[in-house]
């Protein structure tokens, strides 16, 4: 690889990442020429991936672009203990069904951004099942408990006389030892990780590897601006909500928090997203930038015609006096095969009585689909879309077919 080569490739490594360690040894890794084994560890402690998570998932698969092999590594063993990192109190555990549960659930999300054909799926409970007591004790015997007090959060619990637990301080030694069974060249993980990750390349030394490298990406905060997203914090945002869900909630973040997701989230041209602060430096309100951005992070995970529907559901509802989603019908028809005219649809979910009903509401006006009036009785509802549909000014039926 041409030092030229060597630039382009490290400013995608570089791109939107906090740190890298260390980065004439990436280089080094690099000349050799061969595809990097690529380490991404994920405690399925919650049932679904947000935004958050896919900062390190987009990082991946620009990676994986470059002809790089990716192991996304599932705690299923580490998540039993759960990671100590940013908490100020020991981690209440999962029982082995919950993070069963929550590690097919990541399986079947992971690859709406990652590259099937060069992602392993890996379970660390493979190896750290194995590992046993005799394993677990020599592990431990590598590191003093007053390196483990050097991490931050254990050195500010221990002088605020707080408990630490003592499985507390197997975590970092076991997701380090997941280095050493993948023989990664390097690790991603965020910012709040660098112990952990550390740990890894310490580990690897200990056990005559060739140290791996350390991608630290920045954490995004939740929808409150404060803290990190987070399911138990009710601040995030689930790859794999409703398309008009995942656009909703990325147009109510704060004008100030949207170049924050959009810096971390946007896989837009940099050029795209300078002309972006271009628009809104010139005075263009914000809003118009929200909604291109929700429209590419839903059209990601779903498609462009489901990006554009949650469009259309946002405006209307926010301009044609449509009730929130909590207080309308939600209808799915996907599982049926025959067809529905828009009159044969609305029988079938009783918003009328019989079709000839309907069809003389669709000629008075009365029907609405996403907010506007429909005029042709015959109009037939087309499968694998979603829609409002009105009848009068109180029935609403959120329709997915």
């Amino acid at each position: 690889m041409s030092i030229l080569d060597i630039k382009e490739t490290l400013s995608i490594f570089l791109r939107g990442a906090d740190e890298l360690l260390v980065e004439s040894e990436l280089v080094k890794k690099l000349q050799k020429g061969g595809p990097l084994r690529i380490k991404a560890g994920f405690d399925p402690t919650a049932p679904d991936l947000h935004l958050g998570h896919t900062v390190l998932l987009n990082k991946l698969r620009q990676l994986q672009d470059l002809g790089h092999h990716v192991f996304f590594l599932i705690g299923d063993f580490t998540g039993l203990i759960g990671d100590p990192t940013g908490k100020n109190a020991t981690r209440p555990p999962l029982s082995k069904n919950d993070v069963l549960k929550n590690a097919e659930s990541y399986s079947k999300q992971v690859f709406k951004i990652l590259d099937k054909k060069k992602t392993e799926i890996v379970f660390n409970s493979k190896w750290l099942d194995l590992l046993g007591a005799d394993g677990i004790i020599k592990l431990a015997s590598t590191h003093t408990v007053a390196r483990m007090l050097e991490r931050d959060d254990f050195s500010k619990r221990y002088k605020a006389k707080q408990p630490i637990a003592i499985h507390e301080f197997i975590y970092p030694l076991l997701q380090g030892y997941d280095s050493v069974e993948l023989k990664a060249d390097l690790e991603i993980g965020g910012t709040d990780q660098k112990f952990n990750l550390l740990m890894g390349r310490e580990l690897q030394k200990h056990f005559n590897q060739e140290q791996q490298c350390i991608l630290m990406m920045p954490l995004l905060e939740g929808l409150d601006g404060v803290q990190k997203m987070s399911k138990s914090l009710n601040n995030y945002i689930g790859i794999d909500e409703p398309p008009e869900i995942i656009f909703s909630k990325l147009l109510s973040i704060s004008d100030e928090l949207m170049w924050r997701y959009i810096e971390l989230l946007s896989l837009e041209p940099e050029k795209n997203i300078k002309a972006w602060r271009n628009r809104v430096k010139e005075g263009e309100n914000p809003k118009n930038i929200k909604v291109e951005f929700a429209k590419e992070i839903v059209a990601r995970f779903y498609s462009v015609d489901d990006a554009e529907a949650a469009e259309v559901n946002f405006n209307v509802r926010h301009s044609g006096g449509i009730p929130e989603k909590s207080d309308m019908l939600d209808i799915d028809l996907s599982h049926l095969t025959e067809e529905f005219t828009v009159p044969k649809l609305l029988k079938h979910i009783n918003f009328v009585e019989s079709t000839s009903e309907a069809i003389r509401l669709i000629k008075g006006g009365g029907i609405k689909i996403d907010g506007k009036k429909i005029d042709n009785p015959k109009l037939f509802i087309e499968p694998g879309v979603n829609f409002i549909i009105q009848v009068g000014k109180r029935k609403f039926a959120q329709i997915r077919t």
